[in-house]
């Protein structure tokens, strides 16, 4: 029987770095301002040591002919539910039911607002976002308000990495012929690829307005790049295919600058992103010269 003490859901989530965000708690809130969730950040582990300074500049001591492994610091992301459940009975009733897979996906979501929010204000390009088979660890439980405060739980499940895990048809298509041709100088990385990768981030994690933006240049860009593969039916037809793209995409573009997208517009961004990654793949798959 429950013990009457309300109990809390949380998603706990071990990264083998240091994420961004100082260590503490975080109340995240909704747009009406109530409170949603709980973020709790710690570190644990190795730290980079900062150099010390000497006279005229910074000191650098000598490194050791067999240096000792080093320790990496992992960081443990917490994620409350900022509403309470009845007692122990509810929460374990829910703990057994869950989609703990959805649980955690829905974590890093919300994590990965987080450390947006935290590349934009300090202003890093270099603050990543996170994705769920990066952690070492994912757990998915219950525990009192004392106890997920800490990162601590009175029961969690462990979840595993998800089945089967689906990789684009970009990255899937001969990566290691592809790297060794980027290494030995008999390809080179085309603007329009980076360009779509931004684009699909910014889609798949919701951000349809700076996605539309970012299409567009990178339509712009695989329109260029890849004319140089024109004479290669397959591609001529994909080139055809992008330019029928260019109206849609830039009426998303557009409507990105003053504000939200339609859905007809977010399809149209959807439809673009993933036809140029097709692009951008079938000339890898087709060969390189």
């Amino acid at each position: 029987m429950g013990d009457g003490t309300p109990r809390f859901r949380f998603v706990q989530l071990e990264l083998p770095w240091e994420l961004g965000p100082p260590e503490g708690r975080y109340v995240l809130r909704g747009h009406a301002g109530e409170p949603e969730h709980v973020l709790v950040l710690g570190v644990t582990g190795g730290r980079r040591p900062r150099p010390r300074r000497a006279l005229g500049g910074v000191r650098f001591p000598r490194a050791a002919p067999s240096p000792e492994p080093p320790t990496v610091a992992v960081t443990r992301a917490t994620l409350v539910d900022a509403a309470p459940m009845a007692d122990h009975d509810a929460a374990q009733a829910w703990l057994a039911a869950a989609d703990l897979q959805a649980e955690a996906q829905r974590a890093v979501a919300v994590l990965n607002t987080v450390l947006h929010a935290h590349r934009i204000v300090r202003a890093d390009p270099f603050v990543r976002e996170i994705a769920l088979d990066q952690a070492l660890v994912v757990r998915v439980g219950i525990g009192s308000g004392e106890q997920v405060a800490d990162g601590q739980w009175a029961d969690a499940r462990v979840v595993p990495p998800a089945p089967g895990r689906r990789e684009r048809r970009a990255g899937a298509l001969r990566p290691q012929e592809r790297l060794a041709a980027l290494m030995s100088g008999r390809d080179v990385v085309l603007a329009a690829e980076e360009l779509t990768l931004r684009a699909r981030l910014d889609l798949d994690r919701g951000r349809t307005r700076e996605a539309a933006l970012q299409v567009r240049v990178a339509l712009e860009a695989a329109l260029a790049e890849l004319q140089a593969w024109a004479h290669r039916t397959d591609l001529a037809q994909r080139l055809d295919e992008l330019r029928d793209l260019r109206g849609g995409v830039g009426a998303a573009a557009n409507r990105a600058l003053e504000g939200g997208l339609d859905p007809g517009q977010i399809a149209d961004v959807e439809h673009a992103v993933a036809r140029l990654e097709a692009a951008l793949a079938a000339r890898v798959a087709g060969g390189l010269e």
